[in-house]
């Protein structure tokens, strides 16, 4: 009984569809899907069709590209929109963060696996830099994150509004479920929980469009062992402060090797 993840496997392109669809079954096995799935409600219900079934339990949480509104396809916005993705995992019987966090009992001993939605509030930027000036920032090198055009935060008044909301009751959460359980945490989240994690050598002012630094801390605060993570679409391990950190991005088509098929990219998180 093994824990692998998976995120960013944006099923709009027709190879990343194939490659899902190539997934290998493991039916003793549970999947974390990390964000990015797709940008529709029907991207979302068709990954899980496609592997509900191979997969003895599947946990999911929005990236950004899940929440967009993108004109001609949907037109319900902000909570509303994730409400809807929610929704559709529901009927699949899939784990989300608006579901009780359950105990992993598999390989690797005893964990709390907590997937959680946060957002970000432009702040994942350098100390001379303002949030309120993030954006035009990034902008200066000719930089500027899709979001801003189909990421609405409805009913909230801006995104930092929302993300905070967010992180405000995933705090209160994270704090009763260390307090109830005497186990480590998987923390599960699309955005990096660090500021340091952030890191996009091609497009550095990026990072304003990756997290909060109101989560710098969590790792530690609330006993994970582990933190997964997508969005930045650069796999890879790091450990900070004795905690394993997992990116476990697929990407878009030119960003991962068509031979290996989406099943060669599983992440293996437990054990």
């Amino acid at each position: 009984m093994v824990l692998y993840a998976i995120s960013d496997i944006h099923v709009g392109h027709p190879e990343n569809r194939a490659a899902l669809e190539s997934m290998p079954a493991h039916p003793d096995d549970w999947l974390i899907l990390c964000g990015d799935i797709g940008e529709t409600a029907r991207h979302l219900a068709y990954t899980l069709h496609v592997l509900r079934d191979r997969f003895a339990r599947i946990i999911w949480v929005p990236g950004n590209h899940e929440l967009w509104t993108v004109p001609g396809r949907e037109t319900v916005r902000g909570q509303a929109k994730y409400e809807v993705q929610v929704e559709v995992c529901r009927h699949f019987d899939v784990l989300t963060p608006e579901d009780p966090y359950v105990v992993w009992q598999g390989e690797g001993g005893r964990h709390l696996l907590c997937p959680l939605f946060l957002l970000y509030d432009y702040t994942f930027v350098p100390d001379h830099v303002s949030p309120e000036q993030a954006v035009a920032w990034a902008q200066e090198t000719g930089i500027e994150c899709a979001d801003e055009h189909l990421l609405h935060p409805d009913p909230y008044p801006s995104l930092p509004a929302w993300c905070a909301a967010r992180v405000a009751l995933t705090e209160r959460r994270l704090e009763e479920a260390k307090a109830a359980h005497d186990c480590p945490l998987v923390l599960i989240n699309h955005f990096p929980l660090r500021r340091e994690l952030a890191v996009l050598p091609a497009v550095p002012r990026f990072s304003v469009w990756c997290g909060t630094r109101r989560t710098e801390d969590w790792h530690v605060r609330f006993g994970a062992s582990v933190v997964v993570f997508g969005h930045l679409h650069i796999r890879q391990t790091r450990h900070i402060d004795g905690v394993r950190f997992e990116e476990v991005s697929l990407g878009y088509p030119r960003q991962w090797q068509p031979e290996r098929g989406a099943g060669g990219y599983l992440r293996r998180i437990l054990p």
